[in-house]
């Protein structure tokens, strides 16, 4: 046999292969788009994240984690509220990821924390202390019916997130 005539038949062969190769590919990965792409496990990261906002902003965490003895209840206030708010803005983006009844919880939470730190810091005379600042919270936290938020807010995270990987 001639080289040129083995050089074609490995071509060729080598050709099938290829294409054989191409249609076996999973073509379940794909996107709508249909390029290979799919937004599931930034999806799932994005679940993830918020799962995590939504236990560093739980109050009882919150001042677990910044409580500083001796500092008036306004600053504890002010430390509170602004932690808050620095959390929520750093994950914002995450909302391009999960559905907008997620998102609209976490934010919610956010709302909320910030509200019952004002509306409990203004109950209390205007020399009071952090920890009576700190005490006063858990106690409005410990009286809500239905448990706190926060944890209503992560097992709904925790459903969304379990029904994006059946």
């Amino acid at each position: 046999m001639d080289t040129s005539i083995v050089s074609l038949i490995i071509a060729v062969l080598a050709f099938l292969i290829a294409i054989a190769g191409y249609l076996k590919k999973p073509q379940a990965q794909e996107g709508p788009s249909g390029n290979g792409f799919t937004a599931t496990p930034l999806r799932l990261q994005a679940y993830e994240r918020l799962v995590l906002l939504t236990e560093r902003i739980s109050l009882p965490n919150l001042i677990n984690r910044l409580n500083q003895p001796g500092i008036s209840a306004a600053e504890m206030k002010l430390i509170l509220t602004e932690n808050i708010k620095q959390e929520f803005e750093y994950n914002s983006t995450q909302q391009l990821y999960v559905s907008q009844p997620a998102w609209d919880a976490v934010r919610n939470l956010k709302e909320q924390n910030i509200m019952v730190v004002h509306q409990v810091a203004t109950s209390l005379p205007l020399d009071a202390s952090s920890a009576e600042l700190n005490k006063k919270i858990l106690e409005v936290l410990m009286a809500q019916p239905g448990g706190a938020l926060h944890e209503m807010v992560l097992q709904s995270l925790n459903h969304e997130a379990k029904k994006l990987m059946k």
